[in-house]
């Protein structure tokens, strides 16, 4: 194939900076090679794409049409496209395998997928510079460089090319490139001006671990410098014993005067960071934290009630959302529904109870699936009615689109409806 037209040549921005100190911790310090790519985190929440909170553009753009036609052409062997793909980027560029974690199985669509949401929104500009320069700014932490781009639309071009080559043309391919050359700029120009203003992570200690049940952990962490977030958002997080390995978790709490951050973790099955984070970690060990993203963030310039729906390890930002409101004075009315498969599921109910008993304005209700036999979405279309509220949803990804769907059949429109993205969380917890 030959190679890519010039446009993937000449990134405009600076490389970033080195990164700020190791850790002073006797801990050994975690690695900083991390994937050059801008690739969605394996697991956890990721900002909403764009197909989540907009429609596409009605009349779509002779680039779309093209890019559109392609990913219907490889749909059915996106699989094979993937694995191509990679042995493309690394037998052509060699250097860059160290740089991926050891084992690729976690994460060998995640780039694949992120090019391809990217490029199938051409057309909805606004909503794609968001999403783009959501993923530049978070990929800072991988040590990403301009430099590395060409490579990824190179092989990107390779592998789309060979799969697509039933209806690959010279046009066709020329769409590519200046979706690609987009999508890249963004996502640099975002970097190389989140780095004038934050650092590409933040090392945080281990202040205390709190096993709540076997299997789900509240872990408390103090940050080496100031963090700046708001409660609902969320944050990548990487261990000392999975090098490269970085997983989405949600704030439990709203920011604190003392600038401790916790976080909930549930260790599940093969799951390595979770697990280290649950049975592993303790006070004093050295973590890597990513910057905050997400938008399931409360509106405080109006006076709509908040229903809230957290499943599990998911009414960790619930808790952070009241207790903003709760910080921010407001007494707007707070639905909480805390969904659970058994009552030893809801670990933090204590928690939440106490809030209720604080707030006249907060409701909490448990919701036990082996007791009640109703699921969470059930259990709210008893109450309500709830047009006038904002809803957040906060659980696993079958959670997340059954709550959707009771909450917009009970007159609650779809953009006053705020979760994690589906699609990310399919993986959630490794």
């Amino acid at each position: 194939m030959p190679e890519p037209p010039a446009p993937f040549d000449r990134p405009r921005s600076p490389e970033p900076a080195e990164p700020f100190e190791k850790p002073r911790s006797p801990e050994p310090p975690v690695s900083r090679q991390a994937p050059p790519l801008p690739e969605p985190e394996p697991s956890g929440p990721e900002p909403r794409s764009p197909a989540q909170r907009f429609d596409p553009t009605p009349q779509a753009s002779p680039d779309a049409v093209l890019i559109r036609r392609t990913m219907a052409e490889v749909g059915p062997v996106a699989d094979k496209v993937t694995s191509y793909f990679y042995a493309l980027l690394f037998v052509r560029h060699p250097d860059l395998r160290p740089l991926f974690p050891a084992a690729m199985d976690t994460q060998r669509d995640r780039l694949l997928k992120a090019l391809l949401t990217a490029a199938e929104h051409i057309d909805n500009t606004p909503v794609l510079v968001d999403y783009l320069q959501n993923l530049g700014r978070g990929h800072r932490k991988y040590g990403t460089r301009p430099e590395h781009y060409p490579a990824v639309g190179e092989c990107l071009i390779g592998s789309l090319s060979r799969f697509a080559s039933a209806i690959w043309d010279a046009e066709t391919e020329a769409a590519w490139v200046r979706a690609y050359t987009t999508i890249s700029q963004v996502m640099i120009d975002a970097a190389a001006a989140d780095e004038l203003r934050a650092p590409a992570w933040w090392y945080a200690e281990v202040v205390a671990h709190d096993l709540r049940t076997p299997d789900i952990a509240v872990i408390t962490v103090r940050p080496d410098q100031p963090y700046p977030f708001l409660a609902g958002q969320y944050t990548s997080l990487e261990t000392p014993w999975w090098p490269r390995i970085w997983r989405h978790y949600s704030f439990a709490s709203a920011p604190r005067s003392d600038g401790l951050l916790s976080f909930h973790v549930k260790a599940v099955p093969a799951g390595w960071v979770s697990n280290a984070l649950v049975h592993r970690a303790r006070p004093g060990d050295i973590i890597r934290l990513g910057p905050p993203a997400g938008s399931m963030t409360v509106d405080h310039t109006t006076d709509s009630g908040l229903l809230c729906l957290g499943g599990g390890t998911g009414i960790a930002p619930i808790k952070a959302l009241v207790e903003d409101v709760a910080e921010h004075g407001e007494r707007r009315p707070v639905e909480v529904f805390y969904g659970a498969r058994t009552d030893h599921d809801l670990y933090d109910i204590d928690t939440m109870l106490r809030l209720q008993q604080s707030h006249p304005w907060l409701a909490v209700r448990p919701v036990v699936d082996q007791r009640a036999h109703l699921h969470l979405p059930d259990a709210v279309r008893e109450y309500g009615p709830w047009n006038e509220y904002d809803a957040y949803l906060s659980g696993p990804p079958g959670m997340i689109r059954s709550g959707v769907d009771a909450l917009r059949a009970a007159g609650i429109p779809s953009d006053r409806i705020r979760h994690d993205s589906v699609e990310e969380l399919v993986a959630a917890g490794d």
